[in-house]
């Protein structure tokens, strides 16, 4: 279950654009340096919170107040923004490729056009879960394994061609060639590194579920950490087969996955066949987790904070107890973000910049785990658990301290536009466009506080 949440084969694609086979060296070291930790530490989160129902909003809720959880809540949601219009906008991609074959589809909209169709898939898919929730959840967890197999095929029958008479695209590949330039460009990307890795802690509550949690946990957590180290330097390393690291198409990000299945089907004769597989899996995949996290993170925030902190209007449900006001908020917010970066260039740096997005806000929001796990840690005999994560309080404080530190650094360095010339006109917009959609984003959830209390004097 926390594989399918953590790694996915387009966060293969999107780092290794951004690092080249230099990525190799940071997967490794993500792995042993923050992987292991953050993981381990969301155990013991999940165990000491397990009768909230280990959210992280009830982590935080639970070591520093009411208001502060709401706050919390209210970050994990507006961070899922943005992760759900680029997955949208993954839709329309997807859907172009398993349609036409090509990447034509996207090739010849504009971006109005590409900004109305996402639009047009947020109206439709509200729709579609709110009848049909129970069935979708279940094709986005069929999917998701789908994906991962997918994943799985792709880096073994990459690596079996070169027994086949295949040759290696990136050149040399070599030792020295899979160190990365740890410069500014580096450090804005490490942000993108965190996003793809994070997104154990939706298992949480399944720690306690355990027969011997103290000693199975950390046996689990290992054993994804060494599935995830298999996909990610293996996967990479089959990806530097396929394409030269030295000089990546431009829209990698937002074709790469299906040039990569392009390729692996011409070196086996089979044409398009692993493109159209994979296409069809991904817009399945995609369109049913966007149905269930367009309910899911509306229906959190409205429940999760309650009439302390929400404006009524928010509150209001319809005859099937849906929150359409804060459907209607979702796609507002959806469609601001996106009318933020209908002004870019073209289509492929809206894709760049929508996923850059992401790699600020996401592990922004993971802060808040190490925060609440070292409150926690300080305090050890206030909050027991079945599993601790290191014995010694004070040293896992500052294991805490250490991951709060590099993701907090991840997201300012994030901030800094990539995929784009440094200091241009397409920079200086895109710089702009974060700082607006950071503070949009957040500065609405400070506010919504203070509505509710003029609700409720009025």
């Amino acid at each position: 279950m926390s594989f399918v949440t953590v790694i996915g084969f387009d966060d293969l694609i999107y780092n290794f654009k951004n690092q080249g086979i230099g990525v190799i060296t940071s997967w490794i070291l993500m792995l042993t340096l923050y992987v292991i930790p953050y993981s381990l530490m969301v155990g013991q989160l999940g165990s000491v919170f397990s009768k909230e129902g280990g959210g992280l909003s009830s982590w935080i809720r639970g070591t520093n107040g009411e208001f502060l959880g709401y706050f919390t809540a209210w970050t994990y949601w507006a961070a899922s923004i943005p992760y759900v219009v680029d997955t949208a906008n993954s839709v329309v991609v997807g859907l172009g490729w398993a349609i036409t074959g090509s990447g034509k589809f996207q090739a010849t909209m504009t971006n109005g056009q590409f900004a109305f169709w996402t639009l047009i898939i947020f109206v439709v898919f509200i729709l579609v879960q709110s009848r049909f929730k129970k069935s979708l959840e279940l094709l986005s967890s069929i999917g998701g394994l789908a994906m991962f197999g997918m994943t799985v095929l792709f880096v073994i029958m990459a690596i079996a061609s070169l027994g086949m008479g295949g040759h290696i695209e990136t050149q040399p590949m070599n030792l020295g060639a899979i160190i990365p330039k740890f410069d500014l460009k580096y450090l804005t990307t490490i942000g993108l590194l965190i996003y793809a890795v994070n997104g154990c802690e939706l298992i949480a509550p399944f720690v306690t579920k355990m027969k011997k949690p103290a000693s199975e946990f950390p046996k689990s957590m290992l054993l994804l950490v060494a599935m995830t180290a298999f996909l990610t330097i293996f996967g990479s390393f089959s990806l530097g087969i396929f394409f030269d690291a030295h000089h990546l198409p431009k829209d990698l990000k937002m074709n790469g996955s299906y040039y990569a299945f392009q390729a692996l089907g011409e070196q086996y004769h089979v044409g398009n066949l692993f493109m159209y597989l994979f296409a069809w899996t991904e817009v399945i995949y995609l369109a049913a987790l966007l149905a269930v996290l367009l309910d899911a993170m509306t229906r959190m925030l409205i429940s999760d904070t309650g009439v302390r902190f929400m404006p009524k209007i928010l509150r209001k449900t319809n005859k099937n107890g849906l929150p359409i006001n804060g459907y209607i908020l979702t796609c507002v917010l959806s469609g601001f973000i996106l009318l933020l970066g209908i002004f870019l260039p073209d289509m492929n740096d809206i894709f760049n910049w929508l996923l850059n997005l992401n790699g600020i806000i996401s592990p922004g929001v993971t802060c808040w785990i190490f925060y609440a796990f070292m409150q926690v840690r300080k305090n050890r005999a206030k909050y027991p658990s079945t599993y601790v994560f290191i014995k010694n309080d004070k040293i896992a404080w500052f294991v805490g301290l250490w991951a709060l530190i590099i993701t907090a650094v991840a997201t300012v360095f994030g901030i800094f536009p990539q995929d784009v010339a440094f200091m241009g006109d397409t920079w200086w917009y895109e710089l702009t466009i974060n700082l607006v959609a950071i503070v949009v984003l957040i500065g609405l959830g400070a506010i919504l506080p203070l509505v509710t209390r003029y609700e409720k004097r009025k």
